[in-house]
């Protein structure tokens, strides 16, 4: 048993009193927290345990606090220790969207994530961070140093890091055009969960941002988990935008629209394979290297249609001729 897990049972034992059969893993995410499963007499809980020299669970808190004001099916916290990174949740249950979502399931399951997103986005964002471009330049830059310099071996010329820079900046332009909302910044397969009651259940939300209002949609239709024919991510698109629509909510004009969900989604990818080649190189978590190549296809998708892209794209499938980018 280690240090942290000690901790843990004292602080639910001696200080908030509950007794309990088992401590058993829940899950683990890409950051340094990990969640336990607490089993008791009267049914689970989630313990999270963020160590504070790594993770700071006051955005999480925050956050929890304003999506379910809103009604929005998020842990509900029943206990929490800042100083100690500690924080027992409501459990929302084993099943995942990434391992209940069927063609014949999806419909309704996006269907009601949908909804989800609409109403998040309608929450308050006086108190979230802005999606600024800083922080969309730094995201894209984890491409050029984990996944092109570290993991496929390569020494970018100055020629080539000119043509990175043009890329980013295009992409970062557009997005700072789009209308803002409230951005989970993760809506994804492995976050949402399907819950006996108002599901989904929505998690990994404590880097929310005020951003550009197509973000959350494309990371759940060009999921680096799940892959759909692109007839059905257009039809879900366009579920979405003519919610928003609906609802008065600032949207541009479809083709607009789509246009900038092509974009946006081309700058999650980016971002999305730096993160998985440094999950592997730096932490040792080498499980997100089978999903590189669905996050190479969705980046191919999002910028093939876009002339102002073509050398970039030309470029990089040069770049991956012959390299081991597979796990």
């Amino acid at each position: 048993m280690n240090d942290r897990t000690t901790l843990i049972r004292g602080w639910l034992s001696e200080e908030i009193g509950i007794t309990f059969n088992a401590i058993t893993p829940a899950s683990s995410d890409a950051s340094f927290r990990r969640y336990l499963r607490i089993h008791t007499q009267d049914g689970t809980r989630i313990v999270m345990d963020a160590p504070p020299e790594h993770e700071d669970i006051r955005p999480f808190v925050r956050i929890a606090h304003i999506l379910e004001s809103r009604k929005i099916h998020v842990p509900h916290i029943y206990a929490c220790c800042e100083v100690r990174g500690l924080m027992l949740l409501e459990d929302l249950g084993h099943k995942s969207y990434l391992s209940e979502l069927t063609p014949n399931t999806a419909n309704a399951l996006y269907g009601k994530a949908i909804n989800t997103l609409c109403q998040i986005q309608a929450c308050p964002t006086d108190s979230l961070p802005i999606y600024d471009s800083t922080l969309l330049m730094r995201e894209m830059r984890l491409f050029e140093e984990w996944f092109i310099e570290h993991h496929l071996g390569i020494s970018l010329s100055a020629n080539e890091k000119t043509l990175l820079n043009e890329v980013y900046e295009n992409l970062t332009k557009r997005a700072l055009g789009q209308n803002k909302a409230f951005v989970h910044r993760d809506f994804h397969s492995r976050n949402l969960m399907q819950t006996a009651n108002n599901s989904p259940g929505v998690i990994d939300f404590q880097d929310a941002v005020v951003g550009p209002i197509t973000y959350d949609l494309i990371s759940m239709l060009r999921d680096s988990y799940i892959e759909w024919p692109e007839s059905d991510v257009i039809r879900w698109a366009r579920q979405f935008h003519e919610l928003l629509v609906d609802q008065a909510s600032p949207a541009p004009a479809w083709d607009r629209f789509w246009d900038d969900f092509n974009w946006m989604s081309a700058q999650r990818h980016l971002k999305v394979l730096g993160i998985f080649a440094r999950l592997h190189h730096r932490d040792g978590k080498s499980g997100y290297l089978k999903d590189i190549p669905l996050t190479l296809k969705n980046l191919r998708k999002a910028l093939q249609p876009y002339p102002e892209f073509n050398t970039f794209m030309a470029w990089l499938e040069l770049r991956l001729e012959n390299t081991d980018y597979r796990p």
